[in-house]
């Protein structure tokens, strides 16, 4: 399967390829690679999480020989320092892509500027919708799953928490027609982690056990951000969570239709509170809930419009 993207000067290309058989700084490589795709364009240069990872900047795709199927959802909350290295960085890097939908969810930083920045620089691929009092996360895609018309719906977070070299792997299973629904694990084969709080591994861990019990699924991290679904399943799904519950919600109801779902080993850049790292113990205590609620009280005709076709079929081509 060839990459897909804009390409990267000849010149570029040459350099990654010169740099590995001769041993050179890959620091010397990432430098030259950014200035001529356009890094220094952003508003910041963040210093953490996937940006600065030499795998991130050497898998840039180099064709534009695969077909525009997916849309990416990046919902946004006072993420001005990182919003545009992520959009900028799904338009180099992300296979089959035909959209991205920002929804700042009434941002009170520069992030609504920055929308309007990207949408300009990205005319034909960047969309934006702003909603006008804070809604949470879980309405923020719901804004973005309503706009979307890929045959592919990926989230995508606003922060640097998730690498967006890594979406060829977790929308692959989709792609070849074996999965539905696929979620990017953090625990399944330890890739790239960053060591933080021990008590969020355990609510997590916690929360996907519970989860696990109730939709009879063998899940490693149902907290996962990185969602990948064929169109049809969120185009026709009903959310009524709020906050951060889709996790929770979309697990019981994707378990309930049916969907052959998957797992793919994904890094994790994760951040600090310090950071801005917004989820909180009260979002844990609203999971728990929504595990009862939605896999017990909200039956599947109540979870989707209509029901989902979802042929077994390959959505890819190649060329």
């Amino acid at each position: 399967m060839e990459n897909n993207g804009p390409s990267l000067a000849p010149a570029s290309a040459t350099l990654l390829i010169h740099s590995i058989r001769s041993g050179e700084k890959q620091e010397g490589y990432l430098r030259v690679l950014r200035r001529r795709a356009g890094h220094g364009e952003n508003r910041s240069q963040p210093g953490r999480g996937w940006y600065n990872s030499p795998k991130s900047h050497a898998f840039a795709r180099l064709t534009m020989t695969e077909k525009a199927l997916l849309s990416v959802v990046v919902p946004a909350y006072n993420e001005q320092d990182s919003l545009a290295a992520v959009v900028n960085r799904l338009v180099e890097v992300v296979p089959y892509l035909k959209e991205i939908i920002v929804v700042d969810d009434c941002s009170r930083d520069a992030t609504p500027q920055i929308v309007e920045e990207l949408k300009a620089k990205h005319p034909a691929l960047v969309r934006g919708f702003r909603h006008e009092r804070n809604q949470g996360k879980t309405a923020a895609l719901k804004t973005g799953f309503a706009e979307a018309s890929g045959e592919i719906v990926i989230v995508q977070d606003a922060d640097l928490e998730y690498d967006p070299t890594e979406i060829r792997d977790v929308i692959g299973p989709i792609v070849d027609g074996v999965a539905d629904v696929v979620y990017g694990s953090r625990f399944m084969v330890k890739k790239a982690a960053r060591v933080l709080y021990f008590y969020h591994y355990v609510a997590n861990k916690g929360l996907t056990f519970l989860s696990n019990t109730m939709t009879n699924l063998n899940m490693s991290d149902v907290e996962t951000g990185y969602k990948a679904f064929r169109g049809e399943i969120t185009r026709n799904m009903i959310i009524t969570s709020s906050g951060f519950g889709f996790e929770i919600e979309v697990t019981a109801k994707v378990a309930k239709l049916g969907c052959r779902i998957y797992e793919v080993p994904i890094s994790y850049y994760g951040r600090t509170y310090d950071e801005g790292k917004k989820i909180g113990p009260i979002d844990g205590l609203h999971a728990l809930w929504f595990i009862f609620k939605y896999n017990l009280f909200v039956s599947l005709g109540r979870s989707f419009r209509a029901r989902p076709q979802l042929p077994k079929r390959r959505l890819g081509n190649e060329s």
